[in-house]
């Protein structure tokens, strides 16, 4: 903490909200992958997830704390967003965009964004250790008549998120589908952190009951979407660097050449061809100790991911000193221990949840 406050001082205010910023997003984005995690379940009816879901209802609780570091980093914007700016009103673009990209619009649509995603996680969750108490199914039902709903404003509060804190931090800049690409980072985070969790829960015996063919939906989830990552960035870029039009290429221009070079080559390494690689066999996508980290790994890549969106903008090459340090092991040290304390919240699984059984007995 108290290298991260100095880090204000010494190496400026634009740095210090980066880094705020980048860590808000990681904590925001695996909870809410992890609130998406269990909304899917709930919407297809799956069986093999309930013995798991517990494991993603307490990394979701992870929204709590993200929306409070979220209401903090508003006082980033007159530093970082150039629409924040007095000067912004004379600026052809930004001054017709100035009905959206405003300071009280914004504080407004990241309210509702985080005040939904906290909402979301007391109905599936609340709902699911009342049950474990009732034993009542109607809360099932009920969860299962919200994930419709859920997965409607999902889509929009993932995608006004990307364009309001990431995108707009270059507004002249946009991209059909930078929704799309943060919405794959967010799922992918969200079923790594329960994979991580899930394993450590059943290494220490919490979770009996948990064999190889859970693991291995997991481990295929986590390829599946590791692929879909991938595609989407370079859907992305195939189509900016195919158009090749000065409004949309500038965006890449600063986070492809120089300094920033080497970053996007370890960002493809670790976030798409060591992950494809581990977990390209079947025997792979079950066995514990490769899912841990390769789970561990996805969720380095994600954060190097968020680094690589929002850093540039600081106008700098890539910085990786003792303001980055001090963020991290800020924000690391308080996010697990609020996972620890998620990790005593109910049973380790939905025992109240009239499918558990069947997810127990879920063979491939």
């Amino acid at each position: 903490l108290a290298g991260a406050v100095a880090s204000y001082a010494a190496a400026g205010a634009a740095r210090f909200w980066a880094n705020w910023i980048i860590w808000t997003l990681f904590a925001g984005s695996v909870g809410v992958g992890s609130l998406f995690l269990i909304a899917v379940e709930y919407l297809f009816g799956a069986r093999w997830s309930v013995p798991l879901r517990r494991t993603s209802e307490r990394i979701a609780g992870l929204v709590l704390p993200a929306a409070v570091a979220a209401a903090v980093a508003l006082f980033a914007l007159p530093v970082l967003y150039p629409w924040a700016w007095p000067e912004a009103a004379v600026h052809p673009i930004l001054a017709a965009k100035a009905r959206w990209l405003n300071v009280p619009f914004f504080a407004a649509r990241t309210a509702f964004c985080f005040g939904f995603w906290v909402l979301s996680y007391h109905i599936f969750v609340g709902g699911s250790l009342q049950q474990d108490r009732s034993k009542d199914p109607s809360l099932t039902i009920r969860a299962r008549r919200f994930a419709p709903v859920f997965m409607a404003l999902f889509a929009l509060t993932v995608t006004v998120t990307a364009f309001d804190w990431v995108s707009s931090l270059r507004p002249e800049w946009y991209s059909d589908i930078f929704g799309v690409y943060l919405f794959a980072g967010v799922f992918l985070a969200g079923l790594a952190a329960t994979a991580a969790a899930a394993l450590h829960l059943a290494g220490k015996g919490r979770l009996p009951g948990v064999r190889v063919d859970h693991l291995y939906n997991l481990g295929a989830l986590l390829f599946a979407f590791t692929v879909f990552w991938s595609y989407i960035g370079f859907a992305q870029y195939m189509l900016i660097w195919y158009g090749n039009l000065p409004e949309e290429i500038l965006w890449y221009k600063s986070r492809v050449e120089g300094p920033w070079l080497p970053v996007v080559l370890l960002l493809a390494l670790l976030h798409f061809v060591v992950p494809f690689i581990a977990l390209a066999t079947r025997d792979a996508k079950g066995d514990a100790r490769r899912l841990l980290w390769v789970a561990y790994l996805i969720l380095l890549a994600h954060w190097l991911d968020l680094y690589w969106l929002v850093y540039p903008e600081l106008g700098k090459g890539p910085c990786f000193s003792w303001p980055e340090l001090s963020f991290a092991l800020m924000f690391v040290c308080a996010l697990l221990a609020w996972m620890r304390r998620q990790l005593r919240l109910g049973e380790d699984m939905p025992v109240g949840d009239p499918f558990l059984k069947e997810g127990l007995d879920f063979r491939l």
